[in-house]
């Protein structure tokens, strides 16, 4: 069964884009990593199964991603995916300071 995303390029890094689950779903990334990301702008929308030849990206990794929270950020290849998802998820777990 294919998996819709809408993949949208960030301005923060050349070749940093993030795919989204839903069309214009910027609501489901951090308000701190979507500061990160820099200007969106959309990229283009695929239909991606396990098949899918992604060009840096494992087309399983990005569904699991899609579906577990709604999208998947492809990081320029200096640094890993799993080494910003790791810290993204740290920075979750960690309650947040009051102003």
């Amino acid at each position: 069964m294919a998996t819709s995303c809408y993949i949208y390029r960030c301005s923060a890094k050349p070749d940093m884009y993030i795919y989204l689950a839903e069309e214009d779903g910027f609501d489901k990334i951090d308000e701190g990593l979507r500061k990160k990301l820099g200007q969106l702008s959309f990229a283009m929308s695929l239909e991606l199964d396990n098949n899918s030849k992604l060009a840096k990206e494992d087309p399983q990794k990005v569904i699991d991603n899609l579906n577990n929270q709604g999208f998947h950020l492809q990081m320029p290849s200096d640094t890993s995916v799993e080494e910003l998802m790791a810290r993204i998820s740290l920075a979750r777990s960690q309650p947040e300071e009051s102003p």
